[in-house]
């Protein structure tokens, strides 16, 4: 190890460059770290639309949001092409993943309910859930944003950046 001066701070420098990490170790723990990320606010039923926000925020950076959107197909027919087999694969071994991280973030009562469903599926059946819940929260979103106004002697960009807040919760 060698020791590089950066004005304040001092770096230790590995003797010798390290390779990139490619093996299925990196892609655990970056499974882990979303299973840590989304299991602080676990999902109880009044928290469906932050919950689900979190979830596709965390697929999105694992290439893994469509399996939300799109239902598993049949299995491919034995004459299928390798490529087409492949394809279903990947695309059941992703939603088994997300759903098992779906179900890691839920609290003992819904993993319950959902345990032998796939990702899309139980994504169908949580909607459907809290449905009417998210429809409230909309609405009160909706009344909240239409009635803030801008408070005498604040900054525009607060004012801004509150109504930017409504908005983005409404999406």
């Amino acid at each position: 190890m060698g020791r590089v001066s950066r004005g304040f701070f001092v770096v230790d420098l590995p003797s010798k460059p390290m390779a990139p990490n490619t093996n299925e170790n990196s892609n655990s723990a970056t499974n882990i770290s979303l299973v840590q990320l989304l299991s602080k606010d676990k999902l109880t039923g009044s928290n469906y639309l932050d919950w689900m926000r979190s979830l596709r925020i965390a697929l999105r950076y694992d290439k893994k949001e469509c399996v939300l959107d799109t239902a598993l197909p049949e299995a491919p027919a034995d004459d299928a092409t390798r490529a087409v087999r492949d394809a279903w694969q990947k695309h059941k071994d992703q939603s088994d993943e997300v759903a098992c991280l779906m179900l890691a973030t839920m609290v003992p009562e819904l993993q319950k309910s959902f345990e032998t469903a796939g990702a899309f599926d139980m994504a169908d059946l949580l909607k459907e859930m809290f449905q009417e819940q998210a429809r409230q929260e909309r609405y009160d979103t909706m009344i909240a944003l239409l009635d803030y106004k801008q408070q005498e002697g604040t900054a525009v960009s607060a004012h801004m950046l509150k109504m930017k807040a409504y908005v983005d919760r409404l999406e």
